[in-house]
């Protein structure tokens, strides 16, 4: 069997990224995720299971997952992928930036799927239309601000870029009425994104989730 032709180590850096981050995911979850040629992502995929990286699954549900020596493979090419770049202090400071606006978000979060008032909470039903213009409003505002933050980041670490369209297309859907992109599991929702994004500049820097309660 001929062996898998080699991709750039930017390309295996941002396939391996994105299998740590799915979990388990179809070549086409993988494809859009990353956002390249989905003939570059199999190629990548290819040469990643040729060295036991990841593994591919077949049956009523398919997918690729990581292996244990995957991820650590995966950890090693983000250091590498960042002290290459040049801008760890730019993506350090990026993320700096990220913390306020990321607690902004899970207020925001809070807001869509509860709603309070002076003496208890109650799931918000959606059924109030002004009340959910006025959170969409406010994801829009901060929509706007992560974007400058990922254009940085993505000037060192081009498989940033695919974030931005990301959580810009899954707001479209929640303007245009499809709830279920704010917060949805499972799907591309504007929480799951957001929520891999967070996971990446943590994966990327080595900074423990625990550590940011004193940030």
């Amino acid at each position: 069997m001929t062996d898998p032709a080699i991709p750039s180590d930017e390309l295996v850096a941002t396939v391996l990224t994105a299998l740590r981050l799915g979990g388990f995911a179809a070549t086409d979850m993988v494809v859009d995720r990353v956002g390249l040629d989905a003939g570059a992502v199999s190629s990548a995929l290819g040469f990643i299971e040729s060295k036991g990286w990841a593994v591919h699954r077949a049956g009523r549900v398919t997918g690729w997952s990581l292996t244990g020596d995957g991820r650590a493979e995966g950890e090693r090419r983000l250091a590498a992928e960042l002290d290459a770049s040049g801008g760890r202090d730019a993506v350090t400071d990026a993320y700096g930036e990220f913390l306020p606006l990321n607690r902004r978000f899970l207020d925001l979060c809070t807001d869509w799927q509860l709603r309070s008032d002076a003496v208890d909470q109650a799931l918000n039903d959606h059924t109030d239309a002004d009340y959910d213009r006025a959170v969409i409003d406010r994801l829009g505002e901060l929509h706007q601000g992560i974007g400058p933050i990922l254009g940085r980041i993505a000037s060192c670490l081009g498989r940033f870029a695919a974030y931005d369209r990301r959580l810009g297309s899954a707001l479209e859907r929640v303007r245009a009425g499809d709830t279920e992109w704010f917060t949805k599991p499972v799907i591309d929702s504007y929480h799951t994104v957001w929520f891999e994004l967070h996971e990446d500049l943590l994966a990327t820097l080595r900074i423990e989730r625990s550590s940011e309660s004193g940030r």
